[in-house]
């Protein structure tokens, strides 16, 4: 196996939550729709919301990674909902789909021995797949630790 490939391999398992991470189905799993719209004190999010901050943000990357017409949201504000929104039990599996359906779409673009990992993305500013496959594995690991300490304090208050 070449170290190319190699580096594929642990990619994927990092984008699906190996190693010290906890994985997004453990998280997201039995997650108790009732709690999906508490807020914590000081926290400015709920649990929805911090799942639609990482579905965007992933939706974002991976439309950057693979489509030259993309435009990103504003920054910050076009990566969150607003800050009233709230979920019901349909919107919540609804953003549990689509962060699954591009999770795999990202996954996809790793594993494709077509794709050169290290070479600049055509379009970007010296951005990489190899780059942004990390970004979102980052990203996602920081905040699904957010929503299983939201999980937990919540469970515990109710």
């Amino acid at each position: 196996m070449s170290d190319e490939q190699k580096l594929r391999e642990h990619l994927l398992y990092l984008l699906d939550g190996g190693g010290a991470h906890v994985d997004f189905e453990t998280v997201v799993a039995d997650f108790p729709i009732a709690l999906v719209n508490q807020k914590i004190e000081h926290v400015p999010y709920t649990p929805w919301q911090a799942l639609e901050h990482m579905r965007i943000a992933q939706v974002d990357i991976l439309e950057f990674s693979r489509n030259p017409a993309h435009v990103s949201p504003a920054w910050p504000e076009g990566y969150w909902p607003e800050p009233d929104a709230q979920a019901d039990a349909e919107a919540w599996k609804k953003s549990v789909a689509a962060f699954r359906a591009d999770l795999e779409e990202i996954k996809k673009l790793v594993s494709d021995s077509s794709i050169n990992l290290f070479a600049p993305i055509a379009h970007g500013t010296g951005q990489t797949i190899l780059r942004e496959a990390l970004l979102v594995a980052d990203h996602n690991a920081y905040h699904l630790g957010v929503l299983s300490t939201l999980k937990r304090i919540l469970q515990g208050q109710a």
